[in-house]
């Protein structure tokens, strides 16, 4: 979702709670040995979206815009001044982002950016219900047919969304609604269940935000974030990944102080 959207809830909810995870186990997570290739890869698989001022945004206008300062034709070379919005196409939610004073996207650990992925299927149910969201019964659903959620893992929600980015479905923007957006996201139940029993060290969709659409409270965001935990929005390519076994593998942008940013990022099968 798109910061500038949100600013006045950020705002007014702004939460402090860095401290309260210090030494905890949200630290332990990131900081934990771990195995980072579930498996020996065989493919990659690019699963990022191309970002263009056509992508979809959450507020609905252009993410990024193009300056040319040098042309090839007279200059010898060609170079943009770029001005992107943090929060657009295929990118990262930072801790920062829905916290006084979390980790930037810069801080986020670097072994916390390669992650067993486990892809959680509601492509059915979202077909139905396009407001539908990730639940505590379908990760234990998951688990039953997967085992454990590995620690460092990205468990990412499988919408099928990704295929309508270029419609107005995307964004599923009702104007009849008083102009709420329709789309996928997880209930706040699996996003404290995530939390509270396992090591899990980001949460991913393929649609515009970790919340569904419809929501008035961005209760995943406040709950997730803050404690010391990523997101990744808008991801491409879950139909071509298993329910598990792949790796994850995030670009993120190394930007001080940025609440998050653009992502290439890539699926090892």
């Amino acid at each position: 979702m798109c910061d500038f959207c949100v600013m006045t809830s950020v705002k007014e909810r702004m939460l402090s709670r860095r401290s309260f995870f210090t030494g905890s186990a949200a630290a332990a997570v990131a900081a934990a040995p771990r195995e980072v290739l579930a498996q020996p890869a065989r493919r990659v698989v690019d699963m990022t979206h191309e970002l263009s001022e056509d992508f979809p945004t959450f507020g609905g206008v252009p993410g990024i815009s193009y300056d040319k300062q040098f042309d090839i034709s007279t200059d010898g070379y060609n170079l943009y001044v770029l001005t992107v919005n943090e929060h657009c196409g295929t990118h990262i939610d930072a801790p920062l982002h829905f916290t006084a004073d979390g980790q930037s996207v810069s801080e986020i650990p670097v072994e916390s950016l390669a992650c067993p992925l486990c892809v959680i299927d509601i492509r059915a149910r979202a077909s139905q219900d396009r407001d539908t969201q990730v639940t505590p019964d379908d990760l234990t659903a998951w688990i039953a047919d997967n085992g454990p959620i590995p620690d460092g893992a990205c468990v990412a929600m499988n919408s099928g969304w990704a295929a309508k980015v270029g419609t107005d479905a995307f964004r599923g923007a009702d104007a009849a609604r008083g102009g709420s957006l329709h789309f996928p996201g997880f209930h706040i139940e699996a996003t404290e269940m995530l939390l509270e029993e396992t090591g899990a060290v980001a949460i991913a969709v393929d649609t515009l935000s970790l919340d569904h659409g419809p929501s008035a409270d961005f209760a995943t965001h406040y709950a997730w974030l803050p404690a010391g935990r990523y997101g990744i929005e808008c991801l491409a390519g879950l139909d071509e990944m298993p329910a598990a076994g792949a790796t994850l593998m995030v670009g993120a942008p190394k930007i001080r102080g940025g609440t998050g940013g653009q992502a290439r990022v890539m699926g090892l099968v």
